[in-house]
């Protein structure tokens, strides 16, 4: 049995696992598992059983310049995107798994490097958040890397992963205009723009003091 406590109204939450096994092993894995946990009112649930998606924990890079005040988009095909009438083509910013041994900073640079072309000038963690923690095991860790996006363009990704992304220097009023008319679709990104939404006047003020 396994105990959780934390900064909740109620910190004497636990949960039990009582099997985990896998169903698939592909290019992700998906587990079975059954578990059960103590209940608000008192008590425990009746035993659980579900599906959980193994994706692993992964990096993503809000690469922005704040002298330019642009933002370094991306855009690549999705195969979770294939939808009747939808565009798979998704708007996106930098993002990459963390392998076994990694370091999840050196990730952030590799994949700022290998999807946008881009060095970083600073690079400042953010927070971990869950992508649907309600299937999902994918866990985010946020970083906002500070950038020179004078040259920054072009097509770019590791032929090796059959990566095709086309990357743009985009105005931030420009990338919010695409974030309120509902053009980036994918969570990820739209979590990274609204917190440079948030803090975007500091990093700028904080630049021109440099």
């Amino acid at each position: 049995m396994q105990t959780r406590q934390t900064s909740s109204m109620n910190p004497n939450r636990q949960f039990e696992i009582l099997s985990r096994d896998t169903l698939y092993q592909g290019f992700f894995s998906l587990l079975g598992i059954r578990c059960r946990h103590t209940l608000f009112k008192g008590g425990w649930s009746a035993v659980l059983q579900r599906e959980l998606f193994q994706r692993g924990d992964c990096v993503a890079v809000i690469p922005y310049d704040p002298l330019r005040d642009e933002v370094v988009l991306i855009e690549q095909f999705r195969v979770g995107a294939l939808r009747p009438d939808e565009n798979p083509w998704l708007i996106e910013i930098v993002a990459g798994a963390i392998e076994e041994g990694e370091e999840a900073d050196a990730v952030a640079r590799r994949e700022t490097h290998e999807e946008a072309g881009c060095e970083i000038l600073d690079l400042r963690r953010i927070q971990d958040f869950y992508t649907s923690p309600g299937g999902s095991s994918e866990k985010i860790t946020l970083y906002l890397a500070i950038v020179d996006c004078a040259n920054v363009g072009g097509v770019h990704g590791l032929e090796e992963e059959h990566e095709d992304i086309l990357v743009r220097a985009v105005p931030f009023a420009e990338t919010m205009t695409l974030v309120e008319q509902g053009a980036v679709v994918s969570a990820i990104p739209l979590v990274g723009l609204q917190w440079l939404a948030l803090h975007r006047e500091g990093l700028r003020r904080e630049a021109a003091r440099r």
